[in-house]
């Protein structure tokens, strides 16, 4: 190590050590910690196996109640916004409670149109769920039709 870099860290090493102090603390903020997985009410009804592929892959972590929790939701700060995120998007939209959410398919296609959903940050943590253009047409006849069959 030359004088240079023992120089930085040694100017560094209080810095990191509060750093390193925080992320533990924050570890007990209770926010974040429940990562709960509602019993199924009355799930959407998918036009076709490959439809319902596509949209368990792309929007289910957050608009159903069959989240699946990455290793990453258990740590602080990351867990609060994917608790954020979860709650957020469960509101918004419920697969698995799909009667108090059926008239939402119109918004459901258009988000998908307007190419917010799924959230690029969602996209570059779940490759997985990025929509190709197939997929993403596939997702809007369904919503379409399902927006018709009310």
């Amino acid at each position: 190590m030359g004088p240079n870099t023992r120089r930085l860290y040694l100017r560094l090493r209080p810095v990191i050590g509060v750093l390193a102090f925080v992320a533990v603390v924050i570890q007990f903020v209770p926010y974040g910690w429940e990562r709960s997985n509602p019993p199924l009410g009355d799930p959407i009804r998918w036009p076709s196996t490959e439809v319902e592929r596509v949209a368990r892959a792309a929007c289910y972590d957050c608009h159903s109640n069959e989240t699946r929790w990455p290793i990453y939701s258990y740590v602080a700060p990351l867990s609060w916004l994917v608790r954020n995120d979860v709650e957020s998007g469960r509101r918004e939209l419920n697969f698995s409670e799909w009667d108090d959410f059926e008239s939402e398919a119109d918004d459901a296609a258009e988000e998908i149109i307007v190419g917010s959903m799924p959230p690029s940050n969602y996209v570059r943590l779940h490759p997985g769920a990025a929509l190709n253009q197939v997929e993403k047409r596939l997702l809007i006849d369904a919503f379409n039709e399902i927006d018709e069959s009310d």
